[in-house]
């Protein structure tokens, strides 16, 4: 299952899957996807290793700075998904 978590200016939104055991480590996968005009650029990465499983339309700059914001928000995407994703009221 994935979870909404927040959708950037360009439109790009941030999805999160709940906990995964892999090797016996708690993982998530972190999913970044944006409309285009032929389909869409989608691009997944596993946490907490930072590896990138998948990358379709998005430049390296681009996903530099989806590591940046992974790494400041690492710590909150594992609480949500522990928690079954973000609860609003």
């Amino acid at each position: 299952m994935m979870y909404p978590y927040i959708k950037f200016e360009d439109e790009t939104e941030v999805t999160f899957s709940q906990i995964i055991m892999k090797d016996n480590i708690e993982t998530i996968q972190v999913h970044f996807e944006r409309a285009t005009e032929s389909g869409f650029d989608s691009a997944r990465c596993e946490l907490p290793s930072y590896k990138w499983i998948k990358n379709e339309g998005y430049s390296e700059k681009e996903i530099k700075e989806f590591e940046i914001f992974l790494e400041n928000n690492v710590h909150l995407l594992f609480k949500y998904a522990k928690e079954g994703g973000i609860k609003i009221a």
